[in-house]
Formats: structure tokens, C-alpha cells, sequence
């Protein structure tokens, strides 16, 4: 077996680097240690250099700016699938080992580290090995620039692998084990990856065995240090290599060319046209011109033979690049079309060079339209506290929205500005269509008719098929799909209530593909009786989250919920003219490819339909189980009524309100102390609350005219005011009134929120010994009639094994007051954290 060059073959970069985070040190406790803008300049650096470096051809190299988790792992299973040669996955960001050392934890941009090992937000090594070890690929190797990387060897080593798969997998890591690296400055890329572009880039090839030894002998040169002042020495697994086991990462100028098609593409068009011209030549003149023709094509073939020996296909100037910014649900389709089209003869020239080039990036449809309307400005000329470029992505070329709604928005906004620095042109016509649907699990499908109904009738008949059928959604700042759907969810009630018709969940999902790999992982029976709001397509070209299992679902279209109409938009920017003409001519160029034959087969094969007529299916010959081939589609999107919803939904998800009911009778005085006691529940839930969320606290006892009295007066509050006032708090010598705290409860909320959608909350924790209050028929009813009417979740929490048994009085106000019932017999602790943490803010 002769070393692996991998070029002529399907091949496959994958480069994650994380220097953006959610929680960071600074405004967080749980967050990473802080941000880290060198990994910037590593993602773009080592992206250029293994493009110009004629292994990876167009297309095959893709970069994730600062991923969540499942985006990683669904860009990771997809380059698994995809590679056939060689397989290279890169990483740089912040990382974390289990405390036995045994686990090495990749950290992506929702990061965040909990007491007991809680990790949120990242992704394991063996994880990723697992992955790795299942692809497609011949050769993999994986490269890591991050804390801790050297201990990815020992969990290698570890590594079960009962196929014997792991021995194609190389590894090349930044620093020695159980090592931290310095995360480096926004100027320059950090050390390791910097030597490592450096050496890819000197030219000729580059074998993964020699780029280790010179990236080793660059770094001991310069003397980089790691924390603590220690040597920062690069590892591999294992060198020296043996000569089979090499790879090749570059093969730079003055080397022998690829032998692909992409590399070689125009050379081969030009022979098939010689050919076609010699077939008709030969037609016209017969047998007369035959040597004169073969000759002509001897020489032609010649040629091209002495430009592969040579390496040289001709004076290929660099390609221009196009920057597509879509809607996060548009994106993975958006992606493939931009693939299939970098490679496409339409983007070939009659030399066989690339036109251009198309990089494709998403980011929340609410922060797009806010910054091309109102931050154009910034994005040109970023600041600390103003970074579009930081928080979306570079200036866009072309932006497609999930609905031409959108264009309206940034206008109508924009109109108010003193000077914008962006001008939109949106196309006449939209790209394709999509209808938002209700994905409703096979099983409960039987009650639903799938077409002719508004989606609050489809929600009635989903609780009458199975009254414990949730509905999910995606969140509606980040798609437009979501915000569409919560147009409509609105449309008959207050955005409050409304709100409350929905799954609980702490947050929602971002994009339509992660609700719908998410749900899987919340048990099956959560996927079973889980609808989703979620856009058609997605129902046809999959969402590539397996190994996991999810339930089988069909669509249920709502009429009344505007579908997804893509808006081809070309985005021109002030001083951006001075290659305006190329710009143009190679925008135009991939519009007229991308709304053609062979982009609109592309976006069949992603589930899109026409975005004219009847709305079939781009791809009619395969209609999948539970779609319908043909719809009346649903008005248009009203660039207004989103507007609107969007700032209900945010005052639905604002600063919320929470009022505690702590049982403070003589019994709780077995169930008061430790952080298991009635207080220490509670103060493991404050984490949920934040510096604008109104909240207090009533201690409850007493069973004549008062019932309770104020631990924690009610209004704004610092985490450690609220501790402090749950650790004064005692067990009273007194019964407790429930019936009468809940009413008092009630209504002092009640009047709080009347005069906005804010979310709310009440939260009664007790040990039940007082039930006995609420068994009388009028006392119950009261309660259930009030909680019902309210417009205030009811969460009530017993420390009885069975205080939320079918019947028991806290089950039933939790269901009238549309909460929940949390019992001993549930994860208690981390549930009611939940709960809270759904209406209120968080730690700023």
C-alpha cells in the first residue's frame, strides 16, 4: 500500500472554529473563561490555504463560524457520508476534559459548564470518533487547536471499536495532554494554526508526516508558550508514520496536477466540443478531411497531456468570491445549490477556470433585518459593541430570505435612517415555495383533516385525537417559517396565552431541523405525541440527525399560515463599486443557474415545490407518505403583521413575573433544611431569574383572615437579596390555608398582568399535609374555576412521592391553571429550574 494522495477522489474539509460564545465568564458563571477572536483568522486561513493547496477541489471544503452543537453534528454526519477519499475535520475553540481526564469535551457556541460534569453545549471526542469511524471516507484526518487536544490520543487509544475502523483515523493536536493553550489576540491566528497554514502554503507537497515535523520545529523556534508558562509542543498519533499510513494535505504550485474532473473540467468541455465539431465536420465532408481532423485532434489531446504532466491548466485567475447570507432553514438547501453550481459548466469557463466562487452563511432572520435596515453602517466599519460582521457574517452579495416580507421590513425601517449604506434589488419572482406545515405523528393523524383548516382548528383537533399532544415551534426571531406560524398562532388570542398552548421547553430550538432532531432525544413519548411547526420541505429532504430514531410524521396544512416563498435579493454596498461589473455578471449568473433546470432539480430533491400555479412538488416523480402533491397555497406574508409579532412574542418571552408560595406550616419542618428542603428547592431555581424579572416570595401558614406573609417583597432583585431571604425563612408553629393563599395568589397576579403579555408564573411548593383544605367541593372548585380564568400558570410542587397522583388535588389546579405538577417522584429539582427559567430572563 503506497501512501494516500487522495486527489481524483471525493474528498471532503470540515473546519469548525468557535470565537463566538453565548456565556462567557464575564456576564456568566457557568460560561467559557471568554471569547476568542483569533479563531477568526484560523478558520479563514487554513479555509484558503487548503483550497489553493489542489487536494480539496470546489466545493469540498466548508467552513462553521462559531457552531451550536447540532449544527456540528449534522455538517459532521453530512461530510461523513459525502467523503470517499479523504476525510479532514478541524477544530478550534474552547475545551474541557471530564475531571478523571478520561473524556476530552470540544466546546461549541452554546458552551456552558454545570456543577456535577454538566457540560451543555458540547461535543464529546469519542462522540466524534464514533462518527469518524463510520464514514464513508478511505483516510481521515482530524486536527484539533484547543485545550487539552494532546488527551484526544489516550481516548483514541480507549476507543472501542469492535470493526477495527479507528486505524484510518490520523490525529495532529496543538499541545501536549492536559495542557491549556493561550486563545491569542484578534490580530493574527493563534500559534499552531498559524505554522500550520504557514507550511501548507510553502508550495510543492505537503504530507502530514513532514507538516508535523516543520510545524514542531516552527513552534520550538519561536518558543510558544501554553498556560502556566509551559513549552506548547504539538502531538500526533503516532510518528514517525509509517510510509502507507502518510497522507497528503497540499500539492501547491510546480506539482503534478489533480487529476479530477473539477481541476481538469474546462480542458475536458473543450475535447467535447472539439469532438462534437469533428462529428459534424465529418458529416459535412465526409472521408476527405478525416487525417487533416484526427490530426487537429492529436494535437488538441497532446496538448492536454502536457498540461496534466505539467500541472499547469491554464492562466487561472483568482475566483471571485460570492457571499449568499440565507434564512437558517434555507440555508442547508441554499448550500447544495451553491455546490452543485461552483462546479457546474455554467461556472466554468472555456479555459477551465472557476467564475467565482459562493460562500454561504446564516444567521437569525430578526438580527438580518435589524442590521441591513438600521446597522449597514456598523457592518462597514465594525465596532466593539457593534459587530455585524462578528454577530451575522461578512457584507452579503445576495440574501435570501425565507419570504420577500422581509424586503419590506428593511425598507420600511431603513426609511427612518439618516444614511444607509446598503441598497436592496429583490428579484420579481421568489425562488420556490414551501408551505409551513403541522408535522403530526402518524398516529394521531386519523382526527386531522390535512388541508382546509386554520391551524387553531388543527390545534383543537390535535387535543381532541390525544389531550396530552404537544405542539413545538422553532424560535421566531431566528426563521421566518416560525415567525409565520406565530402569526397565526396569534391571530385569535393574546400572544400570552397563546404561548401557553405550547410545549414547555426552557428555550425554544433555533431552526425548524434542530426542533426536529431535538424531539427524538426528549424520550419517545415526547416524539410520538409531539407536533411541529415546521416548513414541508424539511419533511422530504430529511434532516440528517440519525442515529436516532424519531417518529414517522405527515402534514397537516394550515391555511391560514403564509408559506416560505425565497427571495433572491442582490445587496449593493456604498464604495462597493470597484468590482461591480464582475460582481454583477457573476450574481447574475449563478440567479439565472439557480432559478433554471438545474438548480430548481436541486431544490426538488431538498422537498420545494413551484412558487407558481397549483405548487406541485419540484420533484413530482416522488411524492413522500403524508405530503400532498398539490396545494392551494396560503396568502402571502404581511411585512407588518410579522413586525408585530415579533414584539409580542418578545414581550411574551420579556422580563416575567414569578410569585413563590412556600409552605411554611409546622409539618414542613421535617422538609425545611439542605438543599432538598422546601427553601433549598427553591434557591436552586433563582439561576432561572434575572436583574429584570419581578419576583418575591410568600410564606404560607395561617388559616384565619391572613394566610400568608411576605419573606420576599415582590419587584426586581439581586440574586443574593433573594438567597438571603430564603435562608431567614422558618417553619411557622401554624396550619396552612391553600385554598386561601392560591386565591390571594391568584389574583394579586392577575392584576399585575393586565396591562401587558409579560410571562407569568406561580409557584406553590408544599408537603401536602394541608390538602385536607382543598377535598371540600366549593373550596377545589373555586380554585379551579379562578386558576382556569386567570391567565397564570399554576406550577405546583409537592415533596409527597405521590402528590401528583391522578385526581390529587395539585394535579388538578396545575391542569386548570395550565402548569404542571411536580412531585418527589419526578428529577423535582431540575424541572421546576425549567419552569422558571421558561418565564424568566436569566442571570445577566
Amino acid at each position: 500500500m503506497s501512501r494516500f494522495d487522495a486527489r481524483g477522489k471525493v474528498n471532503r474539509a470540515l473546519l469548525a472554529g468557535v470565537s463566538e460564545y453565548d456565556h462567557t465568564a464575564s456576564d456568566d458563571p457557568r460560561g467559557v473563561s471568554g471569547q476568542l477572536p483569533a479563531v477568526r483568522h484560523n478558520r479563514t486561513g487554513l479555509e484558503d490555504a487548503l483550497r489553493r493547496g489542489g487536494v480539496f477541489g470546489a466545493g469540498e471544503v466548508r467552513a462553521l463560524a462559531s457552531p451550536a452543537p447540532d449544527d456540528f453534528t449534522l455538517e459532521l454526519r453530512r461530510v461523513c457520508r459525502e467523503a470517499r477519499g479523504l476525510l479532514l475535520l478541524y477544530f478550534a475553540g474552547h475545551a474541557v476534559t471530564s475531571t478523571s481526564g478520561s473524556e476530552l469535551h470540544l466546546q461549541m457556541r452554546t458552551a456552558r459548564v454545570l456543577p456535577g460534569n454538566g457540560l451543555p453545549g458540547s461535543v464529546s471526542f469519542t462522540e466524534v470518533l464514533g462518527e469518524l469511524t463510520e464514514s464513508n471516507a478511505e483516510q481521515v484526518v482530524v486536527i484539533l487547536d484547543c485545550c487539552y487536544a494532546g488527551n484526544a490520543a489516550g481516548i483514541w487509544h480507549r476507543f472501542d471499536d469492535p470493526k477495527r475502523k479507528k486505524h484510518k483515523i490520523l490525529l495532529l493536536m496543538s499541545v501536549q495532554p492536559n495542557r491549556c493553550i493561550l486563545g491569542g489576540d484578534a490580530d493574527e491566528a493563534t500559534p499552531f494554526t498559524r505554522e500550520l497554514t504557514h507550511v501548507l502554503d510553502e508550495g510543492g507537497e505537503v504530507w502530514l508526516s513532514e507538516l508535523y515535523t516543520k510545524v514542531k520545529e516552527r513552534m520550538e523556534a519561536a518558543n510558544y508558550r501554553a498556560e502556566d508558562d509551559d513549552e506548547q509542543r504539538p502531538q500526533a498519533l503516532a510518528p514517525p508514520w509509517k510510509r502507507e499510513a502518510d497522507v497528503l494535505l497540499a500539492a501547491g504550485p510546480g506539482t503534478v496536477a489533480r487529476r479530477t474532473e473539477s481541476a481538469h473540467g474546462g480542458w475536458s468541455s473543450r475535447l467535447r466540443s472539439l469532438l462534437a465539431r469533428v462529428r459534424k465536420a465529418l458529416a459535412r465532408s465526409g472521408r476527405t478531411a478525416l487525417a487533416a481532423l484526427l490530426a487537429l485532434l492529436a494535437t488538441a489531446a497532446g496538448i492536454y497531456g502536457i498540461l496534466v504532466l505539467t500541472g499547469d491548466s491554464g492562466p487561472c485567475a483568482p475566483a471571485l468570491e460570492l457571499r449568499v447570507l440565507a434564512d437558517p432553514d434555507l440555508e442547508p438547501a441554499v448550500r447544495a445549490v451553491a455546490d452543485d453550481y461552483v462546479t457546474s459548466d455554467a461556472n466554468t469557463t472555456g479555459e477551465g477556470c472557476r467564475r467565482s466562487g459562493v460562500t454561504v452563511n446564516s444567521a437569525g432572520s430578526a438580527a438580518v433585518v435589524n442590521a441591513l435596515a438600521e446597522r449597514t453602517d456598523a457592518w462597514q466599519q465594525p465596532r466593539e459593541d457593534d459587530n455585524p460582521q462578528r454577530d451575522i457574517g461578512p457584507q452579503p452579495d445576495v440574501w435570501i430570505p425565507a419570504t420577500g416580507a422581509d424586503v419590506d421590513r428593511v425598507t420600511t425601517a431603513a426609511a427612518e435612517e439618516d444614511r444607509i449604506f446598503a441598497r436592496l434589488e429583490p428579484e420579481a419572482e421568489p425562488i420556490a415555495y414551501s408551505p409551513v406545515v403541522l408535522a403530526v405523528p402518524k398516529q394521531l393523524r386519523a382526527d386531522l383533516e390535512p388541508t382546509g383548516q386554520s391551524l387553531s382548528r388543527l390545534l383543537t383537533a390535535l387535543e381532541r385525537a390525544d389531550r396530552k399532544a404537544e405542539v413545538h415551534r422553532p424560535d421566531p426571531e431566528f426563521t421566518d417559517a416560525a415567525l409565520l406560524a406565530t402569526t397565526s398562532l396569534y391571530g385569535d388570542a393574546d400572544a400570552r396565552d397563546a404561548e401557553l398552548d405550547l410545549a414547555r421547553t426552557e428555550r425554544p430550538e433555533p431552526t425548524a431541523v434542530r426542533l426536529l432532531c431535538a424531539l427524538p432525544g426528549r424520550g419517545t413519548a415526547v416524539d410520538h405525541r409531539g407536533a411541529a411547526l415546521v416548513p414541508e420541505f424539511l419533511l422530504k429532504s430529511g434532516i440528517g440527525c440519525h442515529p436516532v430514531t424519531r417518529a414517522p410524521r405527515v402534514a397537516a396544512y394550515p391555511d391560514d399560515v403564509p408559506g416560505l416563498e425565497p427571495a433572491f435579493v442582490r445587496v449593493r454596498w456604498e464604495d462597493g463599486d470597484r468590482d461591480a461589473t464582475a460582481r454583477d455578471d457573476a450574481v447574475d449568473r449563478f440567479h439565472t443557474w439557480l432559478t433554471g433546470k438545474e438548480g430548481r432539480a436541486v431544490l426538488g430533491e431538498y422537498g420545494f415545490r413551484s412558487a407558481k400555479g397549483e405548487r406541485g412538488l419540484l420533484d413530482a416523480a416522488s411524492v413522500p407518505e403524508g405530503l400532498t402533491e398539490s396545494l392551494r397555497p396560503a396568502g402571502t406574508a404581511d411585512p407588518t403583521t410579522m413586525g408585530q409579532t415579533l414584539v409580542d412574542y418578545g414581550n411574551a418571552h420579556g422580563p416575567g413575573r414569578v410569585l413563590y408560595l412556600l409552605d411554611s406550616s409546622g409539618s414542613m419542618a421535617g422538609r425545611w433544611d439542605g438543599p432538598s428542603g422546601g427553601p433549598g428547592i427553591l434557591r436552586q431555581t433563582l439561576p432561572g431569574l434575572g436583574g429584570k424579572d419581578e419576583y418575591g416570595v410568600w410564606a404560607v401558614h395561617g388559616t384565619g383572615g391572613r394566610t400568608h406573609t411576605e419573606l420576599l417583597p415582590f419587584g426586581t432583585h439581586a440574586r443574593r437579596e433573594a438567597e438571603r431571604a430564603l435562608g431567614a425563612a422558618e417553619v411557622r408553629d401554624a396550619e396552612a390555608d391553600p385554598h386561601g393563599a392560591l386565591l390571594d395568589a391568584l389574583a394579586f397576579m392577575r392584576e399585575r398582568g393586565g396591562g401587558d403579555d409579560r410571562p407569568q408564573l406561580i409557584v406553590y411548593l408544599t408537603d401536602g399535609e394541608d390538602d385536607g383544605r382543598l377535598t371540600g367541593k366549593a373550596a377545589l372548585k373555586e380554585i379551579l374555576d379562578r386558576a382556569g380564568g386567570a391567565g397564570v400558570p399554576v406550577t405546583m410542587v409537592s415533596l409527597s412521592s405521590s402528590g401528583c397522583d391522578q385526581g390529587r388535588p395539585a394535579t388538578r389546579i396545575a391542569e386548570a391553571g395550565r402548569g404542571r405538577c411536580l412531585d418527589a417522584g419526578d428529577d423535582l429539582v431540575p424541572a421546576l429550574h425549567d419552569e422558571v427559567a421558561r418565564v424568566g430572563m436569566g442571570e445577566e
